[in-house]
Formats: structure tokens, C-alpha cells, sequence
């Protein structure tokens, strides 16, 4: 069983910066990672998501603030976010699968991590 632990939440000011953790119990290079985001009262949306050759995805409407990256050395993935908006406000979720190892076409994820607050004010 993979766990996964976020860090790194807290409360900013809009246009402030910070930057999400995610410690994985496993060696990361052959999974899928991806981080979520769910708002009061919305449905969970993907933010991002980072393959085994670190080729990135991202949210659409994210993509210019918001920059994923993993170090698998460390087994560690990372959400950079940057000029951040109130209606960035959301636990922050990150996630992991490895049944295609670690590629992410069209794939769910198996493991999740707690969750992380990160409140924009």
C-alpha cells in the first residue's frame, strides 16, 4: 500500500506564492502523480499531472500560474502556485497510480493522500 502526505498548505494573500508537497512511500519514477484540488461546495478538479518521463499536464485555466515537478530521487512531488486568487481556496490533494507504469494516459488513480488546506484571502 502506497501512502501519501501533503505539506505545505497554509493561508496567503491573493497574489502571494505557495508551494505544495508530497511525500510518497514508494519510488516514484514508475507512477503516475498528479495533484487535485476540491473547493467548498465543487466538485474535485485535476490541477495537474506528471508522468514517468516528467512530461506535465495541467488544468487549462492553471497552466500559467501552477507548475508541478516530481524528484524522484526523493520520491517527492511538488506544486509551485503562484499569484494565487481567492478562488484558488481548496484542499489540495495529491495522487498516485502505477498500474501503467507510470505513464498517464487515461488513468485513475489508486492512492491518495489526505489532503492540504490552502486558504486565498
Amino acid at each position: 500500500h502506497v501512502q501519501l502526505v501533503e505539506s505545505g498548505g497554509g493561508s496567503v494573500q491573493a497574489g502571494g506564492a505557495l508551494r505544495l508537497s508530497c511525500q510518497v512511500s514508494a519510488h516514484i519514477h514508475s507512477y503516475c502523480l498528479a495533484w487535485f484540488r476540491q473547493a467548498p461546495g465543487k466538485e474535485r478538479e485535476e490541477v495537474a499531472r506528471i508522468n514517468n518521463y516528467s512530461r506535465t499536464t495541467y488544468s487549462a485555466s492553471l497552466k500559467d500560474r501552477f507548475r508541478i515537478a516530481k524528484d524522484n530521487s526523493k520520491d517527492t512531488l511538488s506544486l509551485q502556485m503562484n499569484s494565487l486568487e481567492p478562488e484558488d481556496t481548496a484542499i489540495y490533494y495529491c495522487a498516485a497510480d502505477g498500474r501503467l507504469k507510470g505513464a498517464c494516459d487515461n488513468t485513475d488513480f489508486t492512492y491518495w493522500g489526505q489532503g492540504t488546506q490552502v486558504t486565498v484571502s
